[in-house]
């Protein structure tokens, strides 16, 4: 066996790891069918065979040429276990749970199946990107409470995002950015919770990736030392740097927490190499500052950058108090490498949760896809809403995208999207928990969503 640096796999296969003679890339349940997708390995005839989870012999479902099939005439709402076969090859047994879903599906995992068990047994980190030629990428990582967290699944749609098909993944990258430049698609990300902060560039439109080069180096979160922590959020080209946000600290850490940071580097510098980028030293939470919360809370997470219609830069912090605020704060665009100043609190109805803010240049308004804060339960996220501000001070409603209230907040979660502006339309790309998930934080669904003729409403 050689050696291997690279980052990208086709699938990744952990050594001694049993992922079977085949590799099911893809599950998509509906209410009474299960698609899946599978790496051809050059057999002639594929079969399927399908059961009631536990229930009874598998029975045969079909054969087909093709890579890919379709289980119908299935009873909603229940689990089953399929596999392929081809010859004497077979894939692992995989599992999913019929029922209703929301968008369009890209990838489900149900939370019992063991086939990224060496990374976890969630959908998380929603990552959208639109190319040049009109195709769609979307990333997700495979997470778990306790477990490596370090595999990401690409996957690529040529119609609009109406179908979707396996592409590749990466090993290791969590809490991955997609994100153009210079007409390449690149991959921020880090190598588990709290590692390295690593980037990678594909030329073939996400297909393969060059092995990442480190830009800052982590640690093991777990553990409770202070590491790096972001989440997918865009970047944003300003006066000619680019710039993204990422946070240093840890959820047991009491001192740091989530320390706010930026990161940028020269538009026209090689984003691959390390040199070419500047970190702020990290700007610790506070709760002294003017406008905070006085609930005891213990600081800000997961940023998001906006270029203000003054024309600065700022940093906009989820902040995790009952109070509905964020944190605003400046970047020192003169600077790169000092510490950013803490500005001032903005009331925002959705900030128990990650948002992200974008700016629509057609209309000069900025918008953002979050869970809109209600009065009890205050945490939920079974209702998904649409924000508009004419200046990043005053936020208003749009409208509610999904809004599942009248089911347990428990078991419902759309999270964490990932929205892009495309011509009269918003798309994103959402975590989603429904249908049997283990809770709602842990989604067993990446799904993708169309909200047209947005600036209409």
């Amino acid at each position: 066996m050689k050696g291997k640096n690279t980052w990208s796999y086709s699938p990744y296969t952990p050594f001694l790891w049993e992922v079977g003679d085949i590799y099911i890339c893809q599950v998509v349940p509906s209410e009474n069918a299960i698609h899946l997708e599978w790496l051809d390995i050059g057999e002639e005839t594929y079969s399927v065979f399908c059961r009631k989870r536990d229930v009874g012999d598998f029975s045969h479902c079909g054969d087909t040429k093709e890579s890919n099939f379709d289980i119908t005439g299935l009873e909603c709402g229940s689990d089953y276990e399929f596999y392929v076969c081809a010859s004497e090859k077979r894939s692992r047994i995989r599992l999913a749970k019929t029922g209703k879903s929301v968008g369009i599906v890209v990838n489900y995992l149900h939370p019992e199946d063991d086939a990224y068990f060496f990374s976890g047994r969630y959908l998380c980190s929603p990552s959208l990107l639109k190319l040049p030629c009109g195709a769609l990428l979307a990333s997700m990582d495979v997470y778990a409470k306790d477990m490596p967290q370090n595999l990401t699944l690409i996957f690529r749609s040529e119609d609009g995002g109406n179908t979707w098909h396996y592409l590749s993944e990466l090993m290791p990258c969590f809490w991955g950015k997609l994100f153009l430049h210079g007409g390449d698609v690149y991959m921020l990300s880090v190598s588990t919770e709290y590692g390295d902060l690593l980037i990678g560039k594909s030329c073939d439109g996400g297909k393969t990736f060059s092995a990442p080069t480190v830009l800052l180096r982590g640690s093991n979160g777990k553990s409770g030392c202070v590491g790096v922590h972001k989440n997918p959020q865009p970047l944003v080209y300003h006066n000619g740097r680019i710039y993204c946000t990422l946070e240093w600290g840890s959820w047991k850490n009491t001192d740091y927490y989530h320390a706010a940071m930026v990161m940028s580097a020269k538009e026209d510098a090689d984003l691959l190499l390390p040199e070419s980028w500047h970190f702020t030293l990290p700007a610790k939470y506070n709760p002294e500052w003017k406008g905070t919360a006085k609930d005891g809370v213990r600081g800000n997470i997961e940023g998001t950058l906006a270029v203000a219609p003054n024309g600065k830069l700022y940093n906009f912090m989820r902040y995790q108090t009952e109070e509905k605020k964020i944190l605003a704060y400046l970047i020192d665009e003169n600077d790169p490498d000092a510490e950013i100043s803490y500005s001032h609190p903005i009331d925002f109805p959705a900030n128990l949760s990650k948002f992200m803010i974008k700016k629509d240049e057609k209309s000069g308004k900025y918008y953002s896809v979050a869970n809109r804060r209600i009065d009890s339960p205050k945490t939920q996220r079974n209702l998904l809403s649409l924000f508009v501000s004419n200046d990043l001070e005053e936020w208003c409603v749009v409208c509610d995208l999904l809004d599942f209230r009248d089911e347990e907040p428990e078991k419902i979660g759309f999270q964490y999207v990932d929205f892009s502006f495309d011509e009269d339309d918003i798309i994103f790309l959402c975590r989603t928990a429904m249908n049997g998930a283990h809770n709602f934080h842990d989604s067993n669904y990446s799904t993708f969503h169309r909200i047209k003729k947005f600036r209409k409403l």
